[in-house]
């Protein structure tokens, strides 16, 4: 199969007596957490609990929601053409366009974003971009990020959270005749402009319907007849071409589109049962039997739960309850974004997600309702957390999602990310989704590359192919993880992840092998990178190799004398050391997209080097001193 994440119980090839023994520690650090075995001797096992082995990426499956058989009758007539109103009252008009309730946001917005809107400037990811100059037709393609806001209008929440209603109103409308001036007619299909992609058409209609408050109380009654008629518009198109949306999280928007208008326009009860059940399928392969989305991205994971708890709160402003199956997948959705979350409360850097600030993540998982801890093991989503004391790793144990599923696609098989008592000491750069604002374009693949993560590369190449415009290639098809809890005999207890991956198999004929240990006080993490050969006997010449190690916001370092380590002081006053095992460390600039999308300067520790065709270990060490 394609993707596959397996749980190894015991050696699968030579390079596996390496479970036995410690890994050994520079510096002459003598106390291990594993005893090496005599010579001549079997290694002892490790001592412990093997976790239960994880399953491959499998798509969950989700059942519509319960229905009469009339209302089977109706959602199939309605989905082969036939109209609402003839379903509903086939004896009289379809009932003028209006809206049967006023929704409350669940979500708020940036009251800071807002504020730059009344000012006249759309601001996204620190970027300012004065309305009276954005090409709303599309003509002019604008920056990604500005695109997606520009045209799902998810601005609106912006601009009710920075004024009272009278103050915010009048500059909703000068922004929304300008933009249905420009869009005043709609294409057949998706592909006409970045406007009618079902991902921005779908989520604009979500949008408009939460916040119609803002855009439907002035005194143009010409503009509030032009947006009621847009809205039932962009319904019926959402109807024709849910279908033809871009990837799996796009076609999801369009349903719940579908499912609020269905709700909120007259006659619409034919489309709800129709936007219901696509709704629950579309879900259903998205989403993962642990929950997460199968883009593997932290951002997309936001995006469905966003979706969800806005469109629940249009079930709410008609005091109707949900379908059950959505309840059930909103509280899916939550604990496995929980888990890439630091001690800090912002977001780790994985799959084109950057370091989320703490106050959106809660406000979002608050919204939610969904009241949970993080998962530990999310064997599918691909993602493991280690919490010691108030040390927190996180680990990708998995291949980048199917090229379908992709959105900001990264290679980063095996990067790892480590704080303590909130402080990020090893990160991995981020960002790339929000290229376009300060992060410049021109970074974006840079950005999803091998090398921007914490991880080990071969010969500067990726260890999955990078390609434009999100999408990933070849690479990482198999990743082997085992994790298990292990005791010394000194009575120390640590966790440790062992995984291998086979993006470099291929082209170089190696399979890289990493080894994390992170002791239960949270104060040393211990690794070790092994390049073992693919196949039974191992090439002739060498290859060059760097082990990245991007370092945190603020950390000062500080090389040693020997060139094999370095001193690292924090900016919450504690100092920690890093070693390795052999081989020269050095330091470059590197950069970490921070919470508001902005880059900032960082800095890398790179251990490398050239390396045998027959394979090689590089171990290394990061403790706190003192």
């Amino acid at each position: 199969m394609d993707v596959l994440s397996s749980t190894r119980n015991g050696p699968a090839d030579a390079s596996s007596e390496e479970d036995g023994r410690a890994i050994p520690l520079p510096g002459g650090h003598e106390e291990g957490l594993v005893t090496q075995a005599p010579a001549g001797e079997a290694a002892p096992a490790p001592q412990g609990e093997l976790v239960e082995p994880g399953r491959a990426l499998a798509l969950a499956d989700f059942s519509p929601p319960s229905v009469s058989a009339g209302e089977r009758l109706v959602r199939l007539a309605y989905s082969l053409g036939i109209s609402g109103s003839a379903l509903t009252a086939p004896f009289r008009k379809p009932a003028k366009p209006r809206l049967l309730a006023t929704v409350a946001n669940p979500l708020p917005g940036s009251k800071v974003a807002g504020t730059a809107l009344r000012a006249g400037h759309f601001l996204v990811h620190g970027v300012k971009a004065p309305i009276a100059q954005i090409d709303f037709g599309g003509a002019a393609r604008m920056a990604p990020p500005l695109e997606r806001v520009a045209h799902s209008f998810s601005w609106l929440a912006d601009l009710e959270a920075s004024a009272p209603r009278e103050q915010a109103a009048p500059v909703a409308e000068r922004i929304i005749a300008a933009w249905l001036s420009a869009n005043a007619k709609i294409p057949s299909r998706p592909g006409k402009g970045p406007a009618w992609s079902v991902a921005n058409a779908g989520t604009r209609e979500l949008n408009w319907l939460v916040h119609a408050p803002l855009i439907l109380s002035g005194t143009d009654k010409a503009l509030r007849a032009k947006v009621l008629t847009t809205l039932g518009e962009t319904a019926r198109w959402l109807d024709r071409n849910v279908g033809r949306a871009e990837d799996p999280l796009g076609e999801v928007a369009g349903w719940c589109g579908i499912v609020a208008a269905g709700l909120l326009l007259p006659d619409g009860k034919p489309r709800r049962l129709y936007g219901e059940a696509g709704l629950i399928r579309a879900l259903g392969e998205l989403v993962g039997d642990d929950g997460g989305v199968l883009s593997r991205s932290p951002l997309c994971q936001m995006e469905a739960i966003s979706l969800l708890v806005r469109l629940r709160a249009c079930y709410h402003a008609l005091r109707r309850d949900p379908p059950q199956a959505l309840e059930a997948i909103l509280a899916l959705l939550v604990p496995p974004l929980l888990t890439l979350v630091h001690g800090d409360g912002s977001l780790g850097s994985w799959q084109g997600s950057w370091a989320i600030d703490a106050a959106e993540l809660a406000a979002l998982v608050s919204a939610s309702g969904v009241r949970t801890r993080p998962l530990r093991d999310v064997r599918q989503w691909g993602y493991q957390r280690v919490t010691a004391q108030k040390g927190l790793l996180l680990f990708d144990g998995a291949p980048p999602p199917l090229a379908r599923h992709a959105r900001g696609g990264c290679a980063s098989t095996l990067a790892f990310e480590f704080s303590h008592a909130g402080q990020r000491i090893v990160v991995n750069c981020g960002g790339a989704s929000c290229a376009g604002g300060l992060v410049p374009v021109r970074l974006e693949q840079g950005l999803r590359a091998s090398a921007a993560h914490s991880t080990l590369v071969i010969d500067d190449a990726n260890s999955t192919a990078v390609l434009i415009n999100g999408r990933i290639g070849s690479g990482v098809s198999e990743v082997e993880i085992d994790r298990r809890t292990q005791v010394s005999e000194k009575g120390a207890g640590a966790t440790r992840l062992e995984a291998s991956h086979n993006g470099y198999a291929s082209r170089y004929g190696l399979t890289h092998r990493r080894i994390l240990i992170l002791r239960d006080d949270g104060t040393e993490l211990r690794g070790e990178d092994l390049l073992v050969p693919s196949g039974g006997k191992g090439k002739k010449g060498k290859v060059g190799f760097a082990i990245r190690f991007h370092l945190g916001p603020g950390i000062d370092v500080g090389l040693s004398e020997d060139g094999q380590g370095a001193g690292l002081a924090l900016p919450d006053g504690s100092y920690w050391q890093f070693r390795s095992g052999g081989g020269q460390v050095t330091v470059e600039e590197s950069l970490w997209v921070d919470g508001h999308g902005r880059p900032q300067p960082v800095q890398q520790l790179v251990l490398q080097g050239l390396v045998s065709r027959g394979g090689g270990n590089f171990a290394w060490l990061l403790k706190k001193m003192g």
